[in-house]
């Protein structure tokens, strides 16, 4: 069984949600498995603040994209679930680029329907595109896959510039053309998610980013209102950010790095993340193969 399988078969399940932390490093997807998830998000947010000291408002392409799912996929054996931004230009990119992206070994590619550049879905003055050629473009995502068990998660970003109805109309027609989820994005209330979990057929994913617009609820609940994926894209990025940045403003007033000690991995710990002994022990078979 793939890895696209794996993730099919983990969102089929009826008893509870999938709950996925958001990368953007292979650091964090090594933490992420270490503690136990069964799938990454790979946030565009967190590529683009963590890769390259961006804001997310669409100063990054597809090459940057596949730099980020190659160096996951290298150290990850997780399933990858992939933020594909607007799919990088119009049906023919979207094409090309859901070939490179599964042709890379991604389980599920998400496509939105934002203009370009586009934001962050939490940020305020978004616009779409108009819903045909959005339907065009995820109809498009879901004919380029080779593997019919790639999960093509097709995202609206209606809400908030055009309102619930047309962002349900919209996810509506997406089923419709074959996407395998539905990701209604800043609901902002527990009654909009309610609604959307009423409205929309199919998988359906919510977005935890706290601080955001929509509700931060337990995983139980959002399984109650209908979701299969409930995903936390940036939250290991900004607890990082937060931490990095008040340990530079100890160090630099008090000189050292003492107080934080125990709020650190020890080189070991953090040898082990990275998995030292593993590439130790191919070195050490390597050579015993020449003598």
């Amino acid at each position: 069984m793939n890895k696209a399988s794996t993730l099919r078969q983990l969102l089929a399940r009826d008893d509870q949600s999938l709950v996925v932390p958001g990368a953007g490093t292979p650091l964090e997807a090594l933490a992420i498995e270490s503690a136990g998830f069964e799938a990454v998000y790979l946030s565009g947010y967190a590529i683009a603040a963590w890769r390259h000291g961006l804001p997310d408002i669409g100063l990054l392409g597809a090459g940057e994209l596949l730099d980020a799912v190659t160096a996951i996929l290298r150290v990850s054996s997780l399933p990858v679930i992939v933020d594909a931004d607007t799919g990088y230009g119009d049906v023919t990119t979207v094409y090309a680029n859901v070939r490179l992206l599964e042709a890379a070994g991604v389980s599920a590619i998400q496509i939105e329907d934002q203009v370009w550049p586009k934001k962050c879905g939490h940020m305020v003055g978004k616009e779409v595109i108009d819903a045909d050629e959005a339907v065009r473009k995820v109809a498009t995502a879901v004919d380029a896959r080779r593997d019919p068990d790639t999960v093509i998660i097709a995202r609206t970003d209606a809400l908030a510039p055009r309102g619930i109805d047309e962002a349900i109309e919209r996810g509506k027609r997406f089923s419709e053309v074959g996407a395998d989820m539905v990701f209604i994005d800043a609901p902002a209330s527990v009654e909009d998610l309610a609604r959307i979990g009423t409205s929309v057929p199919g998988l359906l994913m919510a977005n935890v980013s706290e601080g955001g617009r929509t509700p931060s609820l337990p995983a139980e609940q959002f399984h109650e209102l209908g979701f299969q994926l409930v995903i936390y894209p940036t939250t290991p990025l900004r607890i990082a950010a937060k931490a990095i940045k008040e340990f530079m403003v100890d160090l630099r007033r008090e000189g050292n790095a003492l107080a934080w000690r125990e709020r650190m991995y020890g080189l070991d710990e953090l040898n082990e993340l990275v998995g030292l002994e593993h590439y130790l022990a191919v070195g050490d078979r390597e050579n015993a193969r020449r003598v």
